[in-house]
């Protein structure tokens, strides 16, 4: 998944993604460069989920202050 497709999936799409190449790496049968590459996608997969979850938190945040109000 390229950082284009992750821009467009949903935030269950990139966690779905993000498990299945931990699975890989944790497999630990491929060789060294396909877990390198693993590796490296596990990384953006990550920080794009955190990104996306940060700003999921940051709209439910504004939410629950905007009923307070």
């Amino acid at each position: 998944m390229s950082a284009g497709e992750t821009s467009t999936a949903s935030i269950e799409e990139v966690l779905a993604r993000l498990e299945s190449t931990i699975s890989q790496l944790a497999d630990g049968t491929a060789p060294l460069d396909e877990l390198v590459a693993a590796h490296q996608r596990a990384a953006g997969l990550l920080t794009d989920a955190q990104e996306r979850l940060d700003a999921l938190k940051a709209r439910a945040d504004r939410l629950v202050a905007a009923l307070k109000e």
